[in-house]
């Protein structure tokens, strides 16, 4: 769109549950400005939006799709983005750049906890809402209703500017109810006191115009105190106009929205979303903050202090890239083929350097194991992985030296299987996942006397270690620890350190299945040595068998990691929830209601029964639970299940 100026740009991110219909509202957007002459659909692969294979398969959005939507001579930027869990970090990549969210609730399902999840992103991201009903032409459907269920849950700074014609197949228009004078008394007082000016009018009795109401809009959805609340069907296009009439005059431009340390002297070019397209190359979408970004310019990455060339500028179109002359402050663009800029990147000139705060992070909860299926996938398996995880920051690549495995972390086992697929698809590297090893530990559970003599002789000289030695337990969270009380020289000082050297090395693989020693202090207080034939390396042979042996005689235990756990459910499976968990060795800490119809569960629960925890739980709340984990220390085995990890152990030798 040639000629746009910054103040008539509007960057909104459509947020909500998966299957609310967002993607389906963004397209009719699209068709309503008359750029194309059929609408997209998700049902038929013809959405402008979800046009990755892997999207098209699933039949939701996996990452955030950009178009620009110019209406009544401005330019609505819309950032559709995923509503399956799994995907949320591009949903947190489009709030992070976006001016206002529209959470989309559909009318047929109601509040779901994607639409809460949703909420509290635009609420931590600080953007003025609106909330979209939509699918009101699906049957047993109402707007009224739909509009009750989002103030319970949302709070009364929801407010419905809009009523409707006719209900579920019959709805058929939308009312602007400033037009029809249409607002009840408690609407039209949460509208002026967002303006001091405006309440003081309306408290003396004097009349406020419908003009007058707007600005009050206008300044409460800025302020968050005022969240409108509209009417649309996708499907057959009642309300959509109307929708981006509302999206013009009631939600802020860039300048609006912009906090004075995103206003730059220069350039800044945040980078919220990277593309590998298989034709074009690397792709970075961003937020133009600073100066207009132009073709045929040079920009320092603030990170690194790297000079990256811009050849062409371009504005996005879903999947395609308009050549664009030059894109203003405020508005979205992509370029093609950086170097080194990655997700969270500012481009900016070398004069003047800014950092612009990055994309929220959202942590892993699920991870595989992955190898190479052939020779041929093994050559270009790490720069794929490297390349996948480039283009989706929420993926984490880990090489576990304890497992000797490299593990891919995402939000999800769905998330991480795509990957997998799309890594595949577009760098034809095939690989096969298994879930991950345990990283166990083992330690010991009493204390123990060591007597050990290293004595070997084969012709010439021999070998004489004698060590003495105690070990004690310490806490799991301690490594190996070694003193010496040796006295009168029984072992000479400069073999003292071979025998701690022998006893670290054999702390590396525990006596019961190989997993490395913590929590035990080992301190070596007497021995003996032979003029002739002790040697450095007979000691530290001397204190490795010995410091095994103590080990046998010690109660070996093994240790496994036990995550702490927020499980979010709704109340209904609050139940189910805590059954399964207790039937994963969990430890239930405690429940938090929230209030909303949903409840937190904290617990307690090892590594090796959560592996697959992220299905389970999708599977026992209809995928409206969510949770997050962290490593938080470990414990040790039962008995009946060390021996279970023994065998496994033994059976992998």
């Amino acid at each position: 769109m040639t000629g746009i100026t910054t103040d008539r740009i509007r960057n909104i991110a459509l947020a909500a549950h998966s299957g609310s219909g967002k993607t389906s509202l963004a397209d009719a957007m699209y068709f309503a400005t008359g750029a194309v002459n059929r609408k997209g659909r998700v049902d038929d692969h013809t959405s402008l939006l979800d046009y990755e294979p892997e999207e098209q398969s699933r039949g939701s959005s996996i990452q955030v799709s950009v178009i620009p939507c110019e209406w009544t001579e401005h330019k609505i930027n819309v950032l559709d983005t995923p509503g399956y869990p799994d995907f949320r970090g591009d949903m947190l990549a489009a709030m992070r750049v976006a001016d206002a969210a529209v959470i989309v609730v559909s009318a047929a399902s109601g509040i779901e906890v994607g639409t809460l999840q949703a909420w509290q992103a635009a609420a931590d991201s600080g953007l003025p809402t609106a909330i979209v009903v939509s699918k009101l032409d699906r049957s047993e459907t109402d707007f009224d209703a739909s509009v009750e269920d989002i103030r319970d849950a949302f709070g009364n700074s929801c407010i419905a500017l809009q009523s409707v014609d006719g209900a579920a197949e019959s709805f058929s228009a939308v009312n602007d109810l400033l037009e029809t004078n249409g607002l009840d008394d408690d609407t039209i007082e949460s509208i002026v006191e967002s303006d001091d000016d405006l309440m003081m009018k309306y408290l003396e009795g004097e009349e406020v115009t419908s003009d007058e109401l707007r600005q009050g809009i206008r300044a409460g959805i800025l302020s968050r105190t005022i969240t409108p609340v509209f009417a649309t069907s996708a499907e057959t296009s009642v309300g959509v106009e109307q929708l981006m009439n509302a999206v013009v005059a009631y939600l802020p431009t860039p300048e609006e929205t912009t906090d004075d340390e995103s206003k730059p002297d220069g350039s800044a070019n945040f980078i919220f979303k990277t593309s590998a397209d298989p034709f074009v190359g690397k792709v970075s979408y961003m937020r133009v903050y600073g100066a207009d970004l132009t073709p045929n310019s040079q920009l320092v990455v603030a990170r690194t202090g790297d000079t990256e060339r811009i050849a062409q500028v371009y504005s996005p179109i879903g999947k395609e890239l308009e050549t664009a002359e030059n894109v203003v402050t405020g508005d979205i663009a992509a370029v093609t083929k950086l170097n080194g800029a990655a997700t969270s990147d500012t481009l900016c000139e070398a004069s003047h350097l800014i950092n612009l705060p990055p994309v929220p992070s959202a942590e892993p909860v699920f991870a595989l194991a992955v190898n190479p299926k052939t020779q041929a996938d093994m050559d270009k398996m790490a720069g794929a992985l490297t390349r996948i995880t480039e283009e989706d920051p929420t993926l984490r690549l880990e090489r576990n030296p304890e497992t000797s495995q490299t593990v891919l972390h995402g939000l999800g086992d769905i998330h991480v299987e795509v990957a997998i697929q799309r890594i595949a698809r577009k760098f034809d590297v095939n690989l096969e996942t298994t879930v991950p090893k345990i990283a166990y530990r083992e330690t010991i559970g009493a204390n123990a006397d060591i007597d050990y003599r290293h004595k070997k002789q084969s012709g010439g000289s021999g070998q004489f270690g004698h060590v003495m030695m105690r070990i004690a337990p310490r806490q799991p969270e301690e490594q190996i620890s070694f003193s010496s009380s040796v006295v009168g020289g029984n072992v000479p000082k400069e073999y003292i350190p071979s025998v701690e050297k022998g006893v670290r090395n054999a702390a590396a693989q525990g006596v019961l299945a190989g997993f490395p020693v913590v929590g035990v202090h080992c301190e070596l207080y007497d021995g003996k040595s032979h003029s002739v034939d002790s040697s450095g390396i007979a000691f530290e042979i001397a204190g490795s068998m010995g410091f095994r042996q103590g080990l046998r005689d010690a109660r070996p235990q093994l240790l496994e990691p036990i995550m702490l756990m927020y499980v979010t459910v709704p109340d209904d499976n609050a139940g189910d929830v805590m059954g399964d968990l207790n039937r994963k060795r969990a430890r239930i800490n405690g429940m938090e209601p929230l209030g909303n119809g949903y409840t937190t569960i904290k617990a307690e629960a090892p590594v090796s029964t959560m592996q697959r925890y992220a299905a389970d739980l999708r599977s026992l709340t209809q995928a409206r639970g969510v949770f997050k984990s962290q490593i938080d220390h470990y414990e040790p085995v039962p008995a009946q299940e060390t021996d279970k990890v023994v065998a496994q152990y033994a059976a992998t030798e």
